[in-house]
């Protein structure tokens, strides 16, 4: 367990800072997180603003100082940022480079140079997953679309089919596998390990995208079967190089953080001895920061200027990576603020109780949570970071893999059925030209069969491990 995670432990360990009982926590729960649903969906605030002013709301709702309050919201942004900023800031780069430098249309060309016909859709889940590890999921539809709508008119084949697999390839990655911000902050919150949760991730992972992706896809297609709208082809962004990154390369950049810090989680479970020469080499280059900050470093060379890049254009290109990224860390930031509040106020303390006296697993209680939050804001972060900080007593004495399986639980929750107040629900509908009712009964379906697959293989695993 990282320095960072004792000291978050030890400070959700502090004492409430009311006193308040359950029935007034319970509704200042909800009162605080209904003052940010609607702040984020009737006034159309930003995120950041709408979970400050609600961690604000939260604390005089449950009858707490506001000067306790607000060191509560800080303290959370603070450890949050520092937690988890930094890697959020290399992932940008590393994908920026992926993206800019051709690596990603490389990855894609050559997976549709070898696939056709009934392995069209496979291939596309194949190449989502994989360009999905280092991306945001905003970033991997404005990148993959591109290439779902010239596949779907080239061969054509139905939207849906070649879609809903590369939809279903971003969105699994962007809710269960580090560095993903979600993920990354749910590990921080719960002190999970960020390897044995990788590891577990993908285990879940697979199952679940095919499901989702390749096996819905087919119903999709059938209840949504219209072509590639013409208007939206855009131009693909590496069009304009004159070479651009081999394909082996390009993968092994892109896996080499997984690999490393699936390596170290394996050495701390094989080996299990901290004084070990080997397992003090493996916890250093495994640790999520040089994990990535050695991918980030790989791909300069052999993305960058494999793609002839000059030094200048890869110092503009790292400085264009973390421009769009200050929206979400600040979001990220303020949801660790909304988070710390809740557990100063006794609200983990309150749900344990809760999931005594109702016998509600940790692991469904944390999936419930997540599910409903994300219902009422629409954002997966949001979800994800607002469960976490709720369910994060019930980590307490649970073992390493149920720990990691508890991030899942979360992250699976967080991705239920996105609906009209979640950015990526219009995203899909207009880059696609569906209509309302034709994205949700296809993208949103797809989303909650994720969510739904995602936390009974959790519980399945909960059963074995």
């Amino acid at each position: 367990m990282t320095s960072l995670s004792v000291e978050i432990l030890a400070a959700d360990a502090a004492e409430p800072i009311t006193s308040a009982g359950n029935a007034q926590l319970g509704i200042a729960v909800l009162a605080g997180i209904a003052v940010i649903v609607l702040l984020i969906t009737k006034f159309k605030l930003h995120a950041f603003l709408a979970l400050t002013i609600g961690s604000l709301a939260l604390g005089a709702f449950a009858g707490a100082p506001l000067a306790d309050t607000i060191k509560s919201f800080t303290t959370g942004l603070g450890n949050t940022v520092a937690g988890v900023g930094v890697l959020i800031a290399l992932g940008a780069i590393l994908g920026k480079l992926l993206a800019d430098s051709g690596g990603a249309d490389q990855i894609v060309d050559t997976i549709l140079a070898k696939a056709s016909g009934r392995a069209m859709p496979w291939a596309m889940v194949l190449i989502a997953s994989v360009i999905g590890l280092p991306l945001f999921f905003e970033v991997g539809i404005v990148l993959l679309i591109p290439v779902v709508l010239l596949v779907a008119k080239r061969g054509n084949y139905s939207l849906m089919r070649i879609g809903i697999p590369a939809l279903a390839g971003l969105s699994v990655m962007h809710g269960l596998i580090p560095p993903h911000p979600g993920p990354l902050v749910a590990i921080d919150a719960v002190g999970a390990n960020l390897g044995v949760t990788l590891a577990l991730g993908l285990v879940v992972a697979i199952p679940t995208v095919i499901i989702a992706g390749p096996l819905f896809s087919r119903y999709a297609a059938r209840w949504v079967d219209i072509p590639a709208p013409e208007n939206m082809i855009p131009v693909r962004p590496s069009e304009d190089l004159e070479k651009r990154p081999g394909f082996g390369v390009t993968v092994a950049t892109v896996l080499l953080p997984v690999v490393l810090m699936l390596v170290k989680a394996l050495v701390d479970i094989v080996v299990d001895d901290p004084e070990n020469g080997v397992q003090k080499v493996t916890d250093v280059i495994g640790s999520p920061l040089i994990a990535l900050l050695a991918a980030v470093l790989v791909a300069l060379f052999t993305l960058g200027r494999a793609a002839g890049f000059t030094k200048e254009r890869l110092s503009t290109t790292v400085e264009k990576s973390l421009a769009p990224i200050a929206g979400v860390l600040m979001i990220v930031g303020a949801g660790g603020g909304f988070k710390q509040t809740l557990i100063d106020i006794g609200v983990g303390q309150m749900i344990l109780e809760f999931s005594e006296d109702w016998s509600i697993p940790a692991l469904l209680l944390a999936w419930l949570i997540a599910v409903a939050i994300r219902l009422a804001t629409g954002s997966a972060t949001v979800a994800t970071i607002s469960a976490a900080g709720l369910v994060a007593p019930l980590a307490e004495g649970m073992s390493t893999s149920h720990t990691a399986l508890l991030v899942l639980a979360i992250g699976a929750g967080s991705l239920f059925f996105s609906h009209v107040n979640d950015a990526g629900f219009w995203l899909v509908k207009e880059y696609f030209g569906m209509t309302v009712g034709q994205t949700v009964k296809t993208w949103s379906v797809m989303e909650t069969i994720i969510s739904v697959v995602g936390i009974a293989f959790v519980l399945l695993l909960s059963l074995v491990l």
